[in-house]
């Protein structure tokens, strides 16, 4: 079986499900160059708990976890089929972690408003892993690290989240406004530690100091990158195939590691 690819997108505000912007359509060029996976392992910045947890329902719900938008986002629905047998697996596979085995989530927004440009079809299964809030960088990576072999099965994995996300600083009705310098710095000093393999500054992200904490003032939307990094291997080939920055301090850089 083809080793499939394991992709961070930045994705940003959720009418991108809906409207004909550049990162629908980057999204969905991308989309076309994935050999088709057996199924789909999400890792979504909306679902930040206490404790790690797989959806194991055959067919998860289509959850709309945000308010103030227009009716036809709420009306989205992306049917694709869960996989319990791969939660089973990843749980097992993540043992002694404890794993709650989850009927209740299903897919939350950073994960179907990113697939259903991907994947618009909705036939792959999809299966959603938490984020455990208590937990430092250093576990996620790890995580990402004993997750890798899926990718040798057929698994699709992908983060879902911004590297750069501060709403109290974006420019609300001016998403095309210029990034803020450290907006710009810090995605810079990400870039240059993805091409360069020095995870260790992206696991302790902190250590580059203002510009961190100003692009990472909660870790939920970058701690999705630290298992798409976990989950590549030495010899893939890394790219940007999207890239963008809303409203000076979300930014839409998408990250791909690739069989060689």
């Amino acid at each position: 079986m083809i080793r499939q690819p394991v992709i961070f997108i930045g994705h940003g505000n959720p009418l991108n499900a809906i409207s004909d912007t550049r990162y629908a359509r980057d999204w969905g060029s991308l989309g076309r160059q994935i050999i088709r996976p057996r199924a789909i392992l999400a890792i979504s910045a909306h679902w930040y708990i206490n404790g790690v947890a797989v959806t194991a329902m055959a067919n998860p719900r289509t959850i709309h976890d945000f308010g103030g938008f227009p009716p036809e986002l709420y009306a989205v629905e992306y049917p694709a089929p869960g996989s319990p047998s791969l939660a089973n697996e990843i749980a097992a596979r993540l043992n002694p972690i404890p794993v709650r085995l989850d009927e209740d989530w299903g897919l939350d927004h950073g994960t179907w408003s990113v697939l259903c440009r991907l994947f618009p079809e909705a036939g792959i299964p999809v299966i959603q892993l938490s984020i455990d809030r208590r937990e430092s960088g250093t576990f996620h990576y790890e995580l990402g690290r004993r997750l890798a072999p899926l990718r040798d099965e057929g698994v699709l994995i992908i983060g879902s989240g911004n590297i750069v996300h501060n709403l109290g600083a974006y420019t609300w009705g001016y998403p095309d406004s210029p990034p803020r310098d450290w907006t710009v710095k810090f995605e810079e000093h990400v870039r240059q530690s993805l091409i360069t393999g020095h995870h260790l500054s992206l696991i302790d992200w902190e250590m580059a100091g203002n510009e961190a904490r100003l692009a990472v003032p909660t870790a939920e939307h970058y701690l999705p990158l630290l298992y798409v990094i976990g989950a590549s291997h030495p010899s893939d080939q890394i790219d940007f195939p999207v890239s963008g920055v809303e409203g000076g301090s979300i930014s839409m850089l998408s990250v791909r590691y690739s069989p060689a």
